[in-house]
């Protein structure tokens, strides 16, 4: 038998699968990637034990427990487990302190199963700290450098030909902006974190001591970028990216009309998904209203909507570069060349896509080799 598991790096670093007994509700708010919530109790059923546990004790809420999984429902549970440690002989499971809810069902795997099954010792609680614990020690141990540059110069596309990269809009699954929400939702904030730990974790383990980061706000989408490495990216020196305005109207076009309205249909099917793409478009829009005034908002709310009516009528998405020019001059660009000179001390290198990756890499290999 293997024995229960306090190496929490080394399971994070193989991905080793884990089964999480803990009820659904506390599944959602927050687990690591690749994990499968088998619970050992629903949430009504936690929801009552606990109730019990505060108003009678420990004794008469295992008792109740005991009651409401039995039977046929302990062995469709047990079943579950079992299917799961077969399937995975590498695996592990656990619950949130590694407490009662893991050793039941470790116990109940052994007993009814023939089953030796690991649990993780502390549990989700203990996994959840060691992960806040890596993102700090990294903000505190590595060197880190920031991409900015205006909207649509691509500093996405750069950041994906790097191996030192944290992909905070990756991990987040959104681009950002105010148009950069995804049709496929995104990720709880402790699972953008979690997941967000783990790939400094394994980079570190690769020797990478340097990280590439986009400039970004706090806040991602509905995602929020742990405090200490926002409050580290207010000092962070900077590398500039550069595009021409032509290019980068193309590159806005492709993700956030043609790439976006690809994953609304792939997502709901042509009758639904071009519709909820329309109308993604148009929320994003008014999501600015106020940053861009009654007129301005006018004119490129109506820009949007015929581009829309084209494509919509006959799939061609030319007019969409009608709105996306105008929000360009007249909103992102001044934006973005504000802050530009309040982080004008900051910047350390200005050039193009090839430029910026070479520099780029050439810092990483210094950073490398730096005693």
């Amino acid at each position: 038998m293997r024995d229960d598991c306090t190496d929490f790096r080394t399971l994070f670093l193989q991905g080793a699968p884990m089964m999480d007994m803990r009820a659904p509700i506390e599944f959602a708010k927050g687990a690591f990637p690749g994990t499968v919530n088998l619970p050992l109790m629903t949430d009504s059923e936690r929801q009552r034990v606990g109730t019990c546990y505060k108003q009678q004790g420990q004794a008469a809420a295992i008792t109740l427990g005991h009651q409401l999984v039995s039977g046929e429902v302990k062995q469709a549970r047990l079943d579950a487990w079992a299917q799961f440690a077969k399937a995975h002989p590498d695996g592990y499971l656990y619950c949130f302190r590694g407490g009662l809810r893991s050793q039941i069902a470790q116990q109940w795997l052994k007993q009814d199963a023939g089953i030796d099954y690991p649990r993780i010792t502390g549990g989700y609680k203990a996994l959840r700290t060691f992960l806040l614990e890596t993102t700090t020690q990294a903000v505190a141990q590595c060197d880190f450098v920031l991409i900015g540059g205006l909207t649509g110069t691509g500093k996405t596309d750069v950041l994906t030909q790097l191996d030192n990269v944290i992909d905070l809009e990756g991990h987040a699954n959104h681009r950002g902006s105010s148009f950069g929400k995804r049709a496929t939702g995104q990720p709880a904030q402790i699972d953008f974190e979690n997941a967000l730990a783990i790939d400094v974790l394994r980079k570190r383990d690769r020797g990478i001591g340097q990280f590439v980061l986009e400039d970004e706000g706090r806040i991602v989408g509905s995602c929020t970028v742990p405090l200490e490495l926002y409050q580290g990216m207010q000092h962070y020196p900077l590398v500039w990216l550069e595009d021409s305005f032509d290019n980068r109207v193309e590159r806005i076009l492709r993700d956030y009309v043609i790439d976006l309205s690809a994953e609304f249909v792939a997502l709901h099917g042509p009758e639904q998904g071009l519709p909820a793409f329309a109308e993604r478009l148009q929320q994003s829009m008014a999501r600015i209203y106020k940053r861009l005034g009654g007129e301005r908002f006018q004119r490129l709310s109506s820009l949007l909507h015929q581009a829309l009516d084209e494509q919509l009528r006959s799939g061609s998405v030319e007019a969409h570069r009608g709105w996306i020019e105008g929000l360009l001059n007249e909103y992102y660009d001044p934006m973005y060349a504000y802050q530009r000179e309040a982080k004008a001390e900051r910047i350390e290198f200005i050039g193009d896509a090839v430029q910026v990756k070479a520099y780029l890499e050439a810092r990483a290999l210094r950073n490398t080799a730096a005693p």
